[in-house]
């Protein structure tokens, strides 16, 4: 659990200044559990400088609550809890100062977003709360106001905890929380688990990741996992004090995600498994006639099929369906072994193409039609799914053929500045394994949103 704060001073000497203003925001790294915004009455002068910044003066003050008016409130919900900001050693060192007046040891483990953003943002021009927030497409209001820059932090660390591929944050956080360790009831676990698409991550009580998976429905899928006798079942239970999560609402995003994941994690119960083997592939060739030819084959090393499949049956039935679709001849993508013409012509389902009847030209608009609309090879393009909200999309960017990284967009951002969706990415690997996840869910969901770039 994290709470994330934004904190207004009167400005003036170092460890002398008081706080106008406070706003916190409980936050579980999905969404806001609680929250307190106040103004604050410092019982001292507040800097011209800071009120011309900030809007707020003595007058707005006078009948606003003191410091130690508030400092339970703000001991409760921060109690257990990471204290996230930006530029968190001001804020900590403010609060451990006003608590330091009344006597009180102030203790929080912290984290800063602007380290945070160096390290999993980097070479961004500057990392400003507000020119950051710019620059990645966060909405703000009211800046230099407790309550509008908190809010655009809670998004900002939303942002971060999803480009963090190695999970440290979360293993981080999960070590503190830890009471015990082993869940004394896995019921527990269970229901403070959502029904949504997503990756989930089962950790030990050392707060590392034993195990990584995805599903539709990620509280369905972890009840199996405790409920289930099988050896790696049994282990797992007997191992696990806590599950974390993230949504993804899109299937792509979350097989994209465990892909990479296990891969970098290397959890103790995947070591086994994902070692998916994409045996059979797509290609083709332009015969001496000048017809475009389709084949199902097993992949050899080194080449690069138009796109991939794990067995031949799913591979046939592929092939099959695009016959289908795009009236293709048996014979020129080998459904066919005919010598002469394909069986289809002779019911008029194929248009002739095998005995030369129809012209190469127009036979091929349609053959190369498949290799398009299942190969990304050299496009720049990005696939628009849905997101973890309903006013949310998630976005693939894939350059040059190359899968670029994942992100999220809110419904009323513009991405169609380069700039601003590069920044919203976050990185990925491109590899055998994520070029045939997404191709496969190309295949399987006509839905899917493709925008190519210009």
């Amino acid at each position: 659990m994290y709470t994330i704060l934004d904190i207004e001073t009167t400005g003036g000497k170092y460890n002398e200044e008081g706080i106008t203003e406070i706003a916190i925001y409980q936050f579980d790294g999905h969404k806001v559990t609680d929250q307190f915004i106040s103004l604050v009455n410092p019982e001292r002068e507040i800097q011209p400088f800071v009120v011309n910044l900030t809007g707020i003066n003595s007058n707005m003050l006078k009948n606003a609550p003191k410091f130690y008016e508030v400092a339970k409130r703000i001991v409760e919900i921060t109690e257990d809890c990471i204290l996230v900001a930006h530029n968190a050693s001001f804020d900590y060192r403010i609060l451990k100062t006003e608590f330091k007046r009344l006597g009180f040891p102030f203790k929080r483990k912290t984290l800063c977003t602007v380290e945070l953003s160096k390290s999993l943002i980097p070479d961004m021009e500057s990392y400003s709360l507000g020119k950051l927030t710019r620059a990645l497409g966060i909405p703000v209001s009211d800046r230099h106001r407790a309550n509008g820059d908190a809010m655009a932090t809670v998004k900002l660390f939303k942002m971060l905890l999803n480009k963090d591929t190695d999970k440290s944050i979360i293993k981080d956080a999960v070590k503190i929380e830890q009471k015990s360790k082993i869940a004394p009831n896995l019921r527990e676990i269970i229901d403070e688990l959502p029904s949504d698409t997503g990756v989930y991550y089962i950790h030990d009580a050392n707060g590392s990741i034993i195990y990584i998976g995805k599903s539709n429905n990620i509280k369905k899928r972890i009840t199996q996992h405790f409920t289930n006798s099988n050896s790696k079942s049994k282990k797992i239970q007997l191992q696990v004090a806590s599950v974390s999560y993230e949504k993804t609402g899109s299937e792509l995003v979350a097989l994209l995600k465990e892909s990479e994941e296990i891969k970098i994690n290397k959890p103790l119960h995947n070591r086994a498994l994902k070692r998916s083997k994409f045996t059979q592939g797509l290609y083709s060739f332009v015969d001496d006639k000048g017809y475009v030819n389709l084949r199902v084959r097993q992949i050899k090393q080194n080449e690069k099929p138009i796109t991939t499949f794990t067995n031949r049956q799913s591979a046939i039935s592929f092939l099959n369906r695009m016959v289908e679709t795009y009236e293709l001849c048996d014979k020129l993508t080998g459904l066919s072994k005919s010598e002469s013409s394909c069986f289809k012509l002779g019911i008029d389902a194929c248009k002739g193409a095998c005995i030369s009847n129809e012209e190469p030209a127009e036979y091929n608009k349609r053959a190369n039609s498949v290799i398009a609309r299942n190969s990304y090879d050299k496009k720049d393009m990005i696939l628009i799914d849905r997101g973890r909200d309903v006013d949310e999309k998630s976005v693939i960017l894939i350059e040059n053929g190359i899968f670029k990284g994942i992100g999220f967009f809110d419904l009323n951002h513009q991405i169609n500045n380069r700039a601003i969706l590069e920044s919203l990415i976050t990185p990925m690997k491109n590899n055998r394994d994520t070029q045939h996840i997404i191709q496969s869910y190309m295949r399987r969901n006509k839905k899917l949103k493709v925008v190519e770039l210009s």
